[in-house]
């Protein structure tokens, strides 16, 4: 179970704006606050929760539940997985550096 607090600690946790974990999980900025404003259980579409779950857990947060080593529900924070949210495996990035060179795509990394 994901709770609305916890959305909104982890987001918090991260300086993650609610515009963009919106924008990232593809549903409006209403839809993020009515669901961080959720008692309990974050109420909404099952697909929404889980991209948001999802998100900001590559981001590197770990959702705790009640009884396991937290006395409640609550967030912590990992080592990001290394992956960017936003980026795309197959974009190329040119650093002008290495155009100046004559340095092929992607290089200089």
């Amino acid at each position: 179970m994901l709770s609305g607090r916890q959305i909104s600690a982890a987001r918090a946790l991260i300086g993650m704006s609610q515009a963009a974990l919106a924008l990232a999980a593809n549903i409006s900025v209403p839809t993020l606050k009515r669901l961080e404003a959720s008692e309990g259980k974050a109420a909404g579409m099952q697909n929404d929760v889980a991209a948001i779950r999802t998100i900001l857990q590559t981001a590197g947060v770990t959702f705790l539940e009640a009884g396991g080593v937290a006395s409640g529900p609550g967030v912590s924070l990992r080592k990001a997985s290394g992956v960017a949210i936003d980026m795309d495996e197959n974009e190329v990035v040119q650093y002008p550096e290495n155009l100046e060179n004559d340095a092929p795509p992607g290089a200089g990394g």
